[in-house]
């Protein structure tokens, strides 16, 4: 009876512990989240520059840390810029997983791509949405608000024709009711509220280790 007791109690005690290394392992994700999703918003907003000539012309760039002229862009570029702020090339790692998947990217049916291209790829939004699924996290889409936290990235299609694609920040609407977005749709890299002016049509959240020389 004495070695079934003390097996009994052995028995609690590891699921209790178990059930505290969890709950830890849980606290700290949702801490990472938090964390990298605050250093995001920085960083887009860091970006923020009215000046920026939206133009969605091709260019030749390098690889991998390759960026379009300093004051041109598109939507794309608001997103590529603020990652690489934090040290993570999203050009470098969209094309890697192109490369070795290049059939579930929608490059022949709406490019005629039959290759990978360095120099567009990534600064494509339908090619960033099956990246940020793919590689992150796919969230809900909804008329709520209170949905869309800090560091995450919505897309939408403007006029059932344009993809677009932004970064949600911690600063708050005038009503304080809608995290306001950076992104770039024909005025620069700009902060506006514009969360539901457009159709949503993706929801992301994509978290990387930031390399310590950025901090």
């Amino acid at each position: 009876m004495k070695s079934i007791y003390i097996a009994i109690t052995l028995l609690l005690f590891l699921s209790c512990n178990q059930k505290q290394t969890d709950s830890l392992q849980t606290e700290n994700l949702q801490e990472t989240a938090k964390t990298f999703g605050q250093k995001l918003s920085d960083a887009a907003i860091s970006i923020i520059d009215s000046s920026i000539d939206y133009d969605p012309a091709y260019f030749s760039i390098q690889y991998p840390n390759g960026d379009v002229p300093a004051k041109k862009g598109v939507c794309t570029d608001v997103v590529i810029r603020s990652y690489r702020k934090l040290g993570i090339d999203l050009q470098k790692e969209v094309h890697e997983d192109m490369v070795e998947n290049f059939d579930v990217y929608p490059n022949l049916e709406k490019w005629g791509m039959t290759k990978t291209d360095t120099n567009i790829d990534h600064r494509r939004v339908p090619n960033l949405e099956i990246f940020f699924e793919r590689k992150g996290t796919k969230l809900p889409v909804t008329q709520n608000s209170k949905d869309y936290k800090t560091g995450e990235i919505v897309t939408w299609m403007i006029n059932d024709k344009l993809p677009h694609i932004g970064i949600v920040t911690n600063k708050k609407s005038k009503d304080g009711k809608r995290n306001l977005i950076v992104h770039n749709v024909g005025n620069g890299q700009v902060l506006q509220d514009c969360l539901f002016e457009y159709k949503i049509v993706g929801h992301f959240k994509y978290l990387k280790e930031i390399p310590e020389s950025k901090f």
